[in-house]
């Protein structure tokens, strides 16, 4: 794994990962036509050696994992955006995203009164902004830097501290994170969001029921591993859809929808001819407080 411009050790995984996704970002830029997400500055902020060597590689793009992946990156961030702009409409001001990453809506919003803040590890803030930087990408006034560790602070404090306003409706943005989470550390943060933002406020994000060969290697470490030892170990988090509704609605969410693959494709990937579709398991979710 490439060392990434002098993150912390215990970082380097993540923030491959996270580079990775801005990767199949970009290439759909340049491979995929019609483009499901249009993002004019996913090529930039990857920066020019980065993508050089996308455009060197286009056999790589048409193998089946490759395609899928992509697919599903650009999905889940056509679906955030398309649900921002339906929410500007009734009047939500304030967009939250968390685990920022590379994502670079905010350095292109075309919505002049919203406020957009970019929740994320410190570490990876500031390999961020150099990225900005380096690509001359400007950060606009109407970003703010969120630092925040999900596993040990609560998102509603480190919200306040940056000037978010309780009492405005917001969006909460949450895609592409919710399998690199204990689902303890999730259903905290989506408490956190019911208890600190305005009623009518809503949060979207993707998750991914588990297959039975997972739910099979699950049972089994529940018989013969210590705990202690399997959480040692990177397993991505998977949720049943029911009981993740219910807990929603636990939580205090009075509405949820759910997306299913076959409604994605059919919302998002209809009459293709280059094979560009959801073939994984991943839903996608949108819950108002």
């Amino acid at each position: 794994m490439p060392k990434i411009n002098g993150l912390p050790p215990d970082w380097q995984r993540d923030e491959f990962m996270g580079l990775n996704v801005a990767k199949d970002r970009a290439a759909h830029q340049i491979v995929d036509d019609p483009k499901i997400f249009e993002d004019p500055l996913a090529l930039r902020i990857i920066g020019a050696e980065a993508e050089s060597r996308l455009r060197l590689s286009f056999a790589k793009f048409q193998k089946a994992e490759e395609s899928a992946f992509r697919a599903a990156v650009a999905v889940r961030n056509r679906y955030a955006e398309d649900e921002l702009a339906r929410s500007i409409q009734r009047g939500v001001r304030q967009y939250v995203i968390l685990g920022a990453g590379l994502d670079t809506f905010a350095y292109r919003n075309p919505f002049p009164n919203l406020r957009v803040f970019e929740v994320d590890h410190p570490a990876t803030q500031a390999w961020k902004r150099s990225c900005l930087e380096k690509a001359a990408i400007p950060i606009p006034a109407t970003v703010s830097y969120v630092a925040v560790d999900f596993e040990r602070e609560r998102l509603a404090d480190a919200l306040r501290k940056s000037g978010f306003n309780s009492e405005e409706l917001a969006l909460v943005s949450f895609i592409g994170v919710v399998r690199y989470l204990r689902r303890e550390t999730l259903l905290g943060v989506l408490s956190s969001i019911v208890s600190s933002m305005r009623a009518e406020s809503e949060v979207v994000f993707d998750f991914a029921p588990p297959s039975q060969l997972e739910r099979l290697r699950e049972l089994a470490e529940e018989v013969i591993v210590n705990r202690r030892s399997r959480n040692s170990r990177f397993r991505p988090t998977y949720l049943d859809v029911a009981p993740l509704t219910r807990d929603l609605k636990r939580i205090g969410f009075a509405d949820v929808q759910l997306v299913a693959p076959k409604e994605i494709n059919a919302r998002y990937c209809k009459n293709r001819t280059d094979g560009l579709l959801i073939r994984n398991r991943m839903h996608l979710i949108k819950a108002r407080v």
